[in-house]
């Protein structure tokens, strides 16, 4: 089966230099897994495919698709873990504030993908085809559900970050309110970025009003998040 590198758009984890041949092959058969199982739920519908045909198309069994990805769910929305990854290299890099180390990493996932798209032989098309995308994981109630996990896994994650920071306790009203307008501005980047695949923009274009939109949400919540100090809360 052919399949398009949908992982482009996905960043994914630096791979070691010094990764050995195994290594290179167990990344390589993680993207034909995801890769195909991608271009299946697109054609099909989520629902409608089983784990076992992604296994069959992909020449492996249905224990190595599980040992790769834990769940269904995850073979499509696999960006989770490297965003989480860069939460926590980002929010704890005390240079830089809250806000602004999130809007590097989203920054970086929006280049990913439009990066990709222009890439592409036919850019529009590719476009469209990332709005199918988006309009599977909001057709499946699995995948909504999955998605909802995986951001109040991130929230907490961020909120463990930020409690280090001020040397307080993740519990704390200040890295929970602080952690999750952060990772709102996921929310406005997707919904922006289904405003502005429409066809008629080039991806420079698509990059320059999704980063407008997630700067504007940025600058409203900035305000708050500057008495968000690197010192402990008053008790």
């Amino acid at each position: 089966m052919s399949t398009v590198d949908w992982t482009a758009w996905r960043p994914q984890a630096a791979e070691p230099e010094a990764a050995g041949l195994r290594e290179q092959k167990k990344r390589l058969l993680r993207q034909r897994l995801t890769d195909t199982a991608t271009e299946m739920f697109l054609e099909r519908g989520f629902d409608a495919v089983r784990v076992s045909e992604i296994a069959q198309a992909c020449g492996v069994s249905e224990k190595t698709v599980f040992n790769y990805f834990p769940t269904k769910e995850s073979l499509i929305l696999d960006q989770g873990e490297s965003t989480m990854a860069a939460l926590r290299a980002g929010l704890g890099d005390t240079d830089h504030s809250p806000v602004e180390a999130a809007l590097r990493i989203l920054s970086d996932e929006l280049r990913a993908m439009t990066s990709w798209i222009s890439a592409q032989d036919d850019p529009i098309q590719a476009a469209a085809v990332i709005r199918r995308f988006g309009a599977l994981t909001r057709s499946s109630p699995s995948l909504r559900a999955y998605h909802r996990d995986m951001t109040d896994r991130l929230v907490t994650v961020a909120a463990e970050v930020l409690a280090q920071r001020t040397h307080s306790s993740p519990n704390d009203p200040e890295p929970q309110i602080a952690a999750t307008a952060l990772l709102g501005l996921w929310s406005i980047q997707f919904q922006s970025l289904g405003k502005h695949l429409d066809g008629a923009r080039t991806p420079t274009q698509i990059h320059e009003a999704v980063t407008a939109d997630v700067r504007r949400a940025a600058t409203l919540i900035d305000t708050g998040l500057t008495s968000f100090k690197d010192a402990a809360p008053t008790r």
